[in-house]
This record gives C-alpha cells, structure tokens and sequence, in this order.
C-alpha cells in the first residue's frame, strides 16, 4: 500500500483539466451489457473504481478495446453469466458499489443475474432497496442467500413488464438500474422520484442515441417505453463536478491562482455558488473557472445574519460528495459554518483528524459539524493521515497541501480509486507532493 508524503503551506498556480466523471462512467458502462453492438465511450477516467467495473465486463465476455487514453469502445456481443458465480465476481463485485448497476441491465437482457452486496466507501449504510424493490416491481424475483451474502435475480416472463414505480428516496444509482432495467422491457415503466443529477441525465441521452425511449429527462418524472433491442454509438463523459469542485477548494485553501478548463457549466447547478457563499471569489471564463489568489474568504452570513448552514439534498441541490470538501474549506475561512450531512451518518468521522491538524471543529452529532474558520492566522499543521473513503481522502490531501510541515497521508488506494494520477497533476501546479510505494 502507498503513502503520499506532502510539503504544504505553499501558494499553487497553474491550469488544470477535470476527468471524466465517475458517477457518470460506472453508469454508462454498465449500459454496455444492454446490446449486442459496438459503443465507443470517450473521456472515461483511468481510475481505481472504472478499471475495476471495466475488469468484471472484460471478464464477463465484454470485447474491450482501448483506442487511446480514456478512449475505449466495447462490445457485449456473447456474455458469460456463468462468471457472476464465480469467486472472483464475488471478490471484484464487493470493491466497488457500481458493480450493484449490472443487475438491471443482466436481468432485463439475459432473465436472471446473479449479484453480490456492492463494496465501496464507508460512509454508513447504503441500502439496496431502491435497487430491489425497482426491479421486483418490473417483475424480478428475488433470492437472498445469508451464506454467500449474494443476490440471486431473475423473471418467469421472457421480459421484465413495464410498470409505475414510486421510489422512496431519489437514489442514484437505483434510478440508474431501473432506467436500464425498463429499456428492455415490455410496455412503459414510469418512474416518480427519480434521481435527475447530470449523471441520470446523461445516461437517458446516452440510452435514447442507443434506441431507447426515455422522456421526462432532468426530471423526477421519467417516461420509458420498452424497445425489443438497442444499437451501437458513441458517447463522451462529463467533467467530473466533484473533482472540479475539490480544485475550488484546493485554491482557496491554499490561496493559490488554478483555472479549470472546461468544465460544462450548464451541468454544474448550484455548485459555483456554493462557494461563493464560502467566501471564494471565482470568475466564469469562456467555459472555465477561475478562482483568484485570496489571502482571506469571509464566510456569509443568512440574511437573518444567523450561521451560515450548507446541507446535501437531491439535485439540483447540492451532492453530499462535496461536503468533506466544503469542511476543510470552512477551516481556513474567516467565519463559522455549519455543515449537515444528511444522508450518511459515518461521513463526517474523518474530521478528527483535521481536529489534530489544529481545526477547530465542533462534531455535534454523526451528521453535523460546526466548523470555526482559522482565517489563515492559525494554520493547520503536518500529520500523519489516513484516507478511509474517497471524499475524506481528497479533502485530507487538500488539508495537507496548506497545512505548514511535512504530512504523510496513508491507504491513498481510496483517493486512486475517484482521483486520476492526482499526485502527477498536483506537481504539474506546483504542488510538493510524492507517491511512495
């Protein structure tokens, strides 16, 4: 396992291109399994969760070609379901939570699927449910086996039968499975309370340019009208919004000058603003963003001027990936914020060790933190980290890199998993940052 070893306090300066999104790729790859014919994917992120999704298509009987860096084209012309019992499914299936994805696709096109209880960050409980009852409502019948801990999936008709699902939360990722799910069904499936985060969006276009018939798109609301088979195209991936909004935070905190390039502004909803609201002064160029170099950011007050409160909700509220990222922002402002995470409840665990840094953080309750800014007068100090999940893992690099000292950050295979080649593009603005093997 690698360490990063990290010399901070230092201002950055430089241009720097987001990924392809992560959300969006696991998504869309999935989607792969719903034809026979070739889909050719661009601006996917060499990261640790897609190369992972990417190895289970591979080994599923997907044709996985590599035209060039983030560059693939793929072809899931004769699969293998026999894979999904293997040991090594099991193994691959329960790293990542994007493996849950192939459940809808596998069901609707082949009538049975076999699937393990997803891995992925340890944030607090992440039910399945959403996933579940969608598919069972579309006429999946479901096995659990307690000694394998794996689902086992499958339908009685020769087609999953369109139906009307109300879904209890907005998940993604089950909005996801059930969209793919429904593609291939007989009929429509309408879906109230569906997930609309750019992610969901971009796999409905991605799946209509494949023949589907998805209305509703950015809404709650979505429409499918089952097709008997979907076709080959191409499709390219978003900028992630969570690594653009991470190099937000990098700058300020570290009062450095960063433009991003290209980051599709239209899909970024209330994100800017947010940070704005933290006091950063960024600009809208073409489409970039530019943060200015700012020696204080001064957190707004509400117009009642009470504490300033950021809390996660659906899109297009704010996505709860951005909120470690928002704590260790707050650090370094002059003013106080309160953070509320709703959705996980082991999420803001990692802020003890931005407490050992010198933060000042009040944790009120496993889903709030109040965070007093140090305004750059007292700054964070070096130390020795622990990366437990992607989101605390950048956001404790992030504090790192404008702490004073030398800090060490350890298991960064978390932060490799979301981040593509971080430490080499960090050094490429200035950063004194190098991966240890």
């Amino acid at each position: 396992m690698g360490i990063f070893k990290i010399e901070g306090g230092y201002p950055l300066k430089g241009e720097i291109t987001p990924q392809g999104s992560k959300n969006e790729s696991l998504q869309i790859l999935c989607a792969v399994l719903l034809t026979k014919e070739k889909l050719r994917i661009k601006n996917v992120p060499e990261i640790g969760d897609v190369k992972c999704l990417i190895k289970i298509l591979y080994k599923l009987g997907v044709i996985v070609e590599k035209n060039n860096t983030g560059d693939y084209t793929f072809q899931a012309k004769n699969i293998n379901t026999k894979y999904l019992k293997t040991k090594d499914f099991i193994n691959l299936g329960k790293s990542i939570r994007g493996s849950i994805m192939i459940a809808g696709p596998l069901l609707s096109r082949y009538g049975s699927v076999n699937i393990p209880i997803p891995g992925g960050d340890r944030i607090g409980r992440r039910r399945l449910d959403s996933h579940l009852i969608g598919l069972k409502l579309l006429g999946g019948i479901i096995h659990y086996n307690d000694i394998n801990k794996n689902f086992y999936l499958h339908t009685n008709h020769k087609k999953l039968i369109g139906t009307y699902i109300l879904m209890e939360e907005a998940s993604i990722t089950g909005t996801a499975n059930i969209i793919m799910a429904a593609s291939l069904a007989k009929g429509l499936t309408t879906i109230y309370n569906a997930a609309c985060e750019p992610y969901i969006q971009q796999l409905c276009r991605f799946l209509n340019k494949m023949g589907a018939k998805i209305s509703g798109i950015g809404t709650n609301l979505l429409k499918i009208k089952g097709v008997n088979n979907l076709k080959g195209c191409s499709h390219n991936i978003l900028p992630d919004m969570i690594e653009i909004g991470s190099w937000i935070g990098l700058a300020a905190t570290t009062r450095s000058e960063i433009r991003i390039k290209n980051v599709s502004w239209k899909n970024l909803g209330i994100i800017p603003n947010i940070f704005i609201k933290m006091g950063i002064k960024l600009k809208k160029k073409k489409d970039d963003i530019y943060i200015f170099p700012q020696e204080s950011y001064n957190i707004k007050k509400l117009f009642n001027n009470s504490i300033l409160t950021i809390s996660d909700s659906p899109w297009p509220g704010l996505t709860p990936d951005l909120l470690s990222i928002l704590i260790v922002v707050a650090t370094q402002a002059n003013g106080s914020v309160l953070i509320h995470q709703k959705m996980f409840e082991s999420r803001l665990f990692f802020v003890d060790k931005l407490i050992d840094m010198g933060a000042q953080i009040i944790l009120c309750d496993p889903h709030r933190a109040t965070v007093i800014g140090l305004d750059h007068k007292s700054y964070l100090r070096g130390s020795i980290l622990n990366s437990p999940d992607i989101r605390a893992g950048i956001s404790l690099l992030i504090a790192a890199l404008s702490a004073k000292g030398i800090s060490i950050i350890k298991n960064i295979e978390q932060i490799d998993r979301g981040y593509e080649n971080i430490d080499k593009r960090l050094r490429n603005i200035g950063a004194k940052i190098i991966r240890i093997d």
